[in-house]
């Protein structure tokens, strides 16, 4: 039964997210909303919905190290898994220019992480600089974006949706009610499938939940990089990877703090923090991640995993 909420609630997660973000679309064409503002609202903040509705129920049901393992996990996933994968497919090219303010945000959040992370707990104070910190990023980018006329970094392309205003609503307000209902089935399965493998529920949420958040980042990133838009898929890595951090961590933080078990603050931490300076150094560096790289990428997240397994058995 815990296995079925596990997988009914990353299914859901999927379905629900897919529905979201497509009445948003849906809804802000409708009403004349710029490509712009979809990209970096909507478009951002839907493929990273499942992690903030998941992280907000396990630290209101009191699993912090769901909560807390699920924003680094996806992290971590999201450069050495997907991006990984994405440059097995087509290598990535990076555009050095427009990869230095959204990388060095995400360097910068990654940063306050560790920082937050190593003080023992994510306060409300903390979560709330984070989401000050979301709120001038995304002013910024979208003033720039504004000037220069492009287009967001990690927009993804718009559909040719036309359904009715009721029939966005629909989607919009479906896709919400699934995700939420998919979140607490798999938030429970997930803290009852740990205590059974005898794995801590850090390891669970690291590796289960994160990838399992992580699949609609997934899916459109493979999908962009089959099409030839790499850099697309890395647009949808580096703004998932800084709204995990400042938004999801903000809002859960803000709404229950959040304490720190051991093995994040010695081990996974540290993850995803080299993670995150390889694909920095790579992109200032080469300006791409070729496919060995990425290759390189995701025998890194295989070890990873592998090492979590043996640790939450060991601990367990």
């Amino acid at each position: 039964m815990d296995i079925l909420f596990v997988l009914g609630g990353l299914i859901g997660l999927v379905l629900g997210g897919e529905l979201l973000v497509r009445g948003a679309l849906a809804l802000a064409q409708r009403r004349c909303i710029s490509p712009l503002v979809i990209g970096l609202t909507i478009v951002g903040f839907g493929t990273s919905t499942p992690e903030l509705v998941t992280s907000v129920q396990a630290a209101w049901i009191g699993a912090p190290d769901i909560a807390l393992g699920n924003v680094i996990g996806s992290n971590i996933a999201n450069i050495l898994l997907i991006l990984g994968i994405v440059a097995v497919i087509a290598p990535v090219v990076i555009d050095r220019g427009s990869f230095l303010r959204d990388g060095s945000v995400l360097l910068g959040a990654s940063l306050l992480c560790l920082a937050v992370v190593l003080a023992g707990e994510v306060s409300r104070m903390a979560g709330l600089i984070c989401l000050v910190g979301l709120g001038g990023y995304l002013t910024y980018t979208f003033r720039a974006e504004q000037s220069s006329g492009d287009a967001p970094t990690g927009a993804l392309p718009l559909p040719e949706v036309h359904p009715s205003t009721m029939m966005a609503l629909l989607w919009l307000l479906g896709g919400l009610a699934v995700t939420l209902l998919s979140a607490r089935f798999l938030v429970i399965g997930a803290v009852q499938l740990a205590e059974l493998a005898g794995l801590s529920e850090a390891v669970i949420g690291l590796t289960i939940v994160a990838v399992g958040t992580s699949m609609p980042e997934l899916v459109t990133s493979v999908i962009a990089a089959r099409r030839g838009q790499s850099d697309i898929a890395l647009g949808n890595v580096v703004g998932s990877n800084i709204f995990n951090i400042l938004g999801v961590l903000g809002v859960t933080a803000a709404i229950q703090p959040v304490a720190v078990a051991h093995q994040i603050a010695t081990l996974d931490i540290w993850v995803m923090l080299a993670a995150t300076v390889a694909l920095v150094g790579y992109a200032m560096r080469g300006g791409r991640v070729t496919r060995g790289q990425g290759a390189v990428f995701v025998m890194a997240y295989v070890g990873y995993v592998a090492a979590l397994i043996l640790i939450g058995a060991g601990g367990g």
